[in-house]
């Protein structure tokens, strides 16, 4: 069998830990991986002077398909976000979030059977970074809808409901006060739906979504949103099974794709082995599934589920005493 190309970006702070651990488990699963190692992020930037240097590009461009630990951006420095770089530059115009309960983990919402999916556009929205200060004191940022980008993910939302028999989908929008640019956004949902008879599809205003979310979050299955608020209700999705160190994620576009944990650097811990490296762990599940390795990677997720199961090797952010290797050992013996 030959071996998968991918690219591994470590990352900053306990980029490198998380990273480390979850190539070990993607070998362990005996998947064959040559990874291509480069750096982004601060340390990058201080040994190349570039936050995301040549290589990463020249990188993803042979291989297509890279796994990302949480990477740094210098605060009001005039640099690009990693993430918002990489997305506009390979056209990653999928987030994808599958967003489900461990078990074993002490949350408010530990017995309700929460299982969501999470499409957020990825590319245009508020996120273009178009503003400009009309005169001093007023400030105008230009929301940006299109008809092409809100088509294709609400296509790669129900393409996935389709394939993987998900029963409905759910569109968020504001378009009640944002008529023009959400109206667009909900038209083209509305278009994709009368092509998928099957799926069952349903409109939410964002405030009602977000309030619809705490309380029932049980009643959701799949979920399509413009970047603004599939940015926000990600996170606040993810809180309700334990925070964005259990979450992954994926950055999906139509040549490559990017796996990664959504969580940040976490410097104060970086380098003491307490990292809990399960969202990105829960990443190589989805590339794994990604590179047509499907068996691989639902023996990976059984093999994370039944450590939390068991939870006696679980790390301290969820109320363990493990540390990442130790986790990480765990998982492997359960694999």
């Amino acid at each position: 069998m030959m071996a998968h190309q991918a690219t591994l970006i470590p990352g900053d702070g306990i980029g490198p830990e998380v990273a480390e651990a979850t190539v070990r488990v993607m070998e362990a699963v005996g998947v064959e991986i040559e990874w291509e190692r480069v750096q982004a992020g601060i340390h990058a930037l201080a040994e190349q002077g570039q936050l995301i240097p040549d290589d990463v590009f020249a990188s993803l461009a042979a291989t297509h398909v890279g796994l990302k630990g949480p990477t740094a951006t210098p605060i009001a420095g005039g640099h690009q976000s990693i993430n918002v770089a990489l997305r506009k530059k390979l056209g990653l115009y999928v987030n994808f979030r599958p967003v489900r309960m461990l078990p074993g983990l002490k949350t408010r919402f530990h017995d309700v059977p929460i299982n969501l999916l999470i499409f957020r556009e990825n590319t245009e929205d508020l996120y273009s970074g178009l503003e400009h200060e009309v005169v001093p004191g007023v400030v105008e940022s230009l929301k940006i809808i299109t008809r092409n980008a809100s088509t294709r993910i609400a296509r790669a939302a129900f393409e996935y409901a389709r394939r993987e028999g998900r029963a409905k989908v759910t569109a968020i929008h504001k378009a009640n006060i944002m008529k023009l640019s959400d109206g667009l956004f909900l038209k083209c949902c509305r278009e994709m739906a009368a092509q998928y008879a099957e799926i069952q599809y349903t409109e939410l205003i964002v405030d009602n979504a977000c309030m619809q979310l705490v309380m029932r979050p049980e009643t959701f299955d799949v979920l399509v949103l413009p970047n603004l608020y599939g940015d926000i209700i990600s996170d606040l999705a993810a809180g309700l099974v334990g925070g964005l160190g259990i979450v992954p994620g994926a950055n999906l576009g139509d040549e490559t794709a990017i796996f990664e944990a959504v969580h940040g650097t976490a410097p104060d811990i970086a380098g003491k082995g307490l990292a809990n490296p399960t969202a990105l762990m829960q990443s190589g599940v989805l590339m794994l599934a990604h590179l047509g390795e499907r068996e691989a990677a639902a023996r990976l997720q059984k093999a994370i589920i039944q450590v939390y199961m068991e939870a006696r090797h679980l790390t301290g952010d969820v109320g363990g005493k493990s540390s990442t290797a130790e986790f990480t050992d765990a998982v492997i013996r359960a694999l």
